[in-house]
């Protein structure tokens, strides 16, 4: 079976369930014809706040719909020409990169990829970065003191670990992780990685929030998130009030991959002008200034920095050296998973 023909057929279920999550509730106002439709596969608690000032400020009428990334990505193949969506707002490059494959993103202005740093937009110009996060290992000092001299991510393999790493596998950001795998070490060498992870019988989470609350509460030594999980939480509770630490890999290492969310216009949508309007308030210095400073988030456009966080500054982290670009097999990436069964 193809991959795309795969991707296809998981779309049918993925689509009952986005439509669940994410489309029209009952009673819920239909789409405006005349509205800019967003398929936001960031949460709604981190970027509604900004999604509503984007409305206020550009007075475009904004609805969204959310879901995970991977799931609206390929209801977005599913629709096709048909789709509703205007916007893709993902949170991963890997899910924007399968629709640029599959040919159903616009060609973004050159002036709008050209506003962010390099490495950080579709050389192709289909989509663009809006904000980057870096992988990291949060651990429990009393449990893994040792993680502070961890350089790979192939650490938690350890048996010591045995029951005891916590991961997120139906977030785009792990799913984003284990392409980096397929790409870094080929794909026996990924498959090999995820039949030995999922041997040492690591503990499934809904989130990266629950995978972080695990660490911190002790159920899990280790957990595989985003950096800025972390940040929030010692934001909300205070530093003292937070067991969990984070361990930046600091290597050319897919454990240490810095990834973006970003978006991406779809193809034939009569809202596009509305839709790359939405791109560039999202990269303006307010958007910019949202993402360091509400969710502890790497701005993407230089000369912004957090005034709320004391982030390791990404230019001082060495990540992953592989190419955002090189991401986008989501589809491949969503069979592994599902055949070594860690979906």
């Amino acid at each position: 079976m193809s991959v795309r023909r795969a991707l296809a057929l998981g779309a049918a279920a993925l689509i009952a369930l986005t439509t669940a999550a994410c489309g029209q509730e009952e009673g819920e106002e239909p789409l405006s014809d005349d509205a800019l439709v967003i398929y936001s596969g960031r949460n709604e608690n981190l970027v509604g706040p900004l999604l509503d000032r984007l409305e206020e400020e550009t007075g475009i009428d904004v609805q969204v719909r959310y879901g995970g990334s991977s799931e609206l990505a390929a209801q977005l193949l599913e629709e096709g020409d048909g789709t509703t969506a205007d916007l893709f707002f993902s949170q991963d490059a890997g899910a924007l990169g399968a629709l640029a494959k599959a040919g159903r993103l616009e060609t973004l202005p050159a002036a709008t990829t050209a506003a962010v740093q390099e490495g950080f937009a579709d050389p192709d110009g289909r989509w663009v970065a809006t904000s980057a996060r870096a992988r990291v290992i949060a651990y429990d000092p009393a449990q893994a003191p040792e993680t502070t001299e961890m350089t790979t991510v192939d650490a938690v393999l350890d048996p010591r670990y045995k029951g005891r790493v916590g991961f997120a596998p139906t977030n785009a950001s792990f799913q984003s992780f284990v392409t980096a795998l397929r790409v870094s070490k080929g794909e026996e060498g990924a498959r090999q990685w995820l039949e030995a992870f999922k041997a040492n019988e690591p503990k499934a989470y809904d989130n990266n929030v629950l995978v972080l609350d695990a660490v911190d509460s002790g159920q899990v030594a280790l957990g595989l998130v985003n950096h800025y999980y972390w940040y929030e939480r010692v934001a909300e509770k205070g530093a003292d009030a937070v067991n969990a630490k984070i361990h930046f890999l600091d290597a050319d290492d897919p454990g240490a991959l810095i990834n973006v969310a970003g978006a991406g216009i779809l193809a034939g949508s009569p809202q596009r002008d509305a839709a790359n309007s939405a791109i560039e308030y999202l990269l303006s210095p307010e958007g910019q200034q949202y993402f360091a400073d509400e969710t502890a988030e790497y701005p993407v456009v230089p000369g912004v920095t957090a005034t709320k966080h004391d982030l390791v500054p990404l230019a001082e982290l060495e990540g992953s050296s592989i190419d955002l670009n090189a991401l986008d097999s989501l589809e491949q990436t969503l069979v592994l998973l599902d055949e070594v069964g860690l979906t």
